[in-house]
């Protein structure tokens, strides 16, 4: 029987599975490299876990039997391939959490729109009044409510690096929203690897389990004959739309698209996975219209922050990639000032052309390094400027518009040269966008 476990990363993810080893009765060590929030120190430190932070003493690391990683540490790291080598089993929290629950999971993955469709999925259920759980990629880890919840159902989002550390893990609902270029940094720069990684949401379906994937999706339709998945397949599509429609198991959801509360015709993608993953579950149709019509956006997605002298700023930190920036330009009238820039993750941006084209007037560049962008961007379009802040971004946007103008922080990039995450940089947009306010 398993009995030493260490865990690697002491965020989120791996203080949920030391909780959940330690209730059930596992010998538990967390190590981090960096240092440990102290909101986790506490939780630790209240179920009498081990924990280092700063450094990794490998002389803690023998007779281990089990390691558990953070999704954000690749398996390609020497520490990680020495487990691998000894024999060791290496996994992901998500994976651990499965040990322990009979909970029937609705799993949402894919490049774009995941977070709003996981979270409409847990708004819908959580209004019928289903006991849900929200996890994964967001709210509390499954590990830890595994432990100290006792859910019938938990709707999960899912990235691919949490994909790539779950091997007996089973969805009893999946979904992959949709495949385009992301994080190809981490898997050798090729697309094929990273597609590859978002089906595994689909290993270990029966067929009686459900597989929802986008029809109008170029990638998922591409590869997704060389996946072998026995779940029922459902395709959806908005192509020849013009109203929302939702068609499960003889049960039909039909709405105009101004009754939505999400906007935009990637929310319409949004709303029909959400409304098929709670039709499943038996909602109502009632409690799914009146919901897909009252819930709230997604903070940091297209979010709305404020008009300032007639100069209107939206929050689109969240677009961490090129094609979720393609959703947000595609949805802004013309006349954008559009701040981007970050950690470049190997990013095409050609795609993006021809909106910038008709729809940016300036972009502000904000990242460490900007190379990239300005090297792409400066024979398409006029006025470029640079800035290593949140604040100095929005500055140097105001001083730049003309009342009637968009300003859209939509980076295409990750946050990690300025920002600890997307949400740090969306709060500090907003925030300096509250400044220009109080001066006004």
């Amino acid at each position: 029987m398993l009995k030493n476990l260490l865990v690697i990363g002491g965020g989120e993810s791996g203080v949920g599975a030391a909780v959940l080893a330690s209730v059930k009765g596992w010998n538990v060590f967390v190590t981090d490299k960096g240092i440990i929030k102290d909101k986790y120190k506490r939780v630790l430190n209240e179920y009498s876990i081990d924990w280092e932070e700063g450094k990794h003493t490998i002389d803690r690391f023998n007779n281990i039997d089990l390691v558990i990683k953070s999704p954000g540490v690749p398996f390609s790291i020497p520490m990680i391939q020495d487990f691998v080598e000894k024999g060791i089993e290496v996994i992901d929290e998500i994976e651990f959490a499965s040990f322990y629950t009979n909970s029937k999971m609705i799993c949402i993955t894919g490049s774009n729109g995941k977070t709003t469709t996981t979270l409409l999925t847990y708004y819908l259920l959580k209004k019928a009044g289903l006991k849900v759980g929200l996890a994964g990629n967001i709210g509390k880890s499954l590990a830890y409510q595994v432990a100290t919840e006792n859910f019938d159902v938990y709707v999960v989002e899912l990235s691919s690096f949490q994909l790539d550390g779950m091997n007996k893990f089973k969805a009893d609902f999946a979904v992959i929203m949709n495949i385009t270029p992301d994080h190809l940094d981490r898997y050798d720069y090729s697309i094929e690897n990273y597609a590859k990684s978002k089906f595994r949401v689909t290993q270990n379906m029966k067929k009686d389990d459900v597989f929802l994937y986008c029809k109008d999706d170029e990638l998922t339709n591409k590869y997704i004959s060389d996946i072998n998945i026995k779940a029922k397949r459902y395709p959806f599509s908005i192509e020849g739309v013009s109203e929302f429609y939702v068609n499960y198991n003889n049960k039909e959801i039909q709405l105009s698209s101004s009754e939505l509360s999400l906007k935009g015709k990637h929310n319409k993608y949004n709303c029909m996975v959400a409304a098929t993953a709670a039709l499943y579950m038996n909602v109502s149709e009632d409690i799914i219209t009146e919901g897909l019509s009252d819930f709230s956006p997604v903070e940091h997605r297209l979010e709305p922050v404020s008009t300032v002298g007639g100069v209107r700023f939206i929050n689109d930190s969240k677009a961490t990639n090129v094609d979720s920036c393609w959703y947000a330009l595609d949805s802004m009238p013309t006349n954008v000032i559009w701040i981007a820039g970050g950690k470049d993750k190997g990013n095409d941006y050609s795609v993006l052309f021809d909106l910038v084209k008709t729809k940016v007037k300036a972009l502000i560049c904000l990242g460490v390094d900007n190379e990239k962008l300005l090297e792409v961007f400066t024979p398409i379009i006029n006025t470029i400027e640079e800035a290593k802040s949140a604040d100095e971004a929005v500055s140097i946007a105001k001083k730049i518009s003309e009342k009637g103008d968009v300003v859209l922080l939509s980076p295409c990039c990750a946050s990690f040269d300025l920002f600890n995450s997307y949400e740090d940089r969306g709060r500090q947009f907003k925030e300096a966008v509250q400044k220009l306010n109080e001066n006004e």
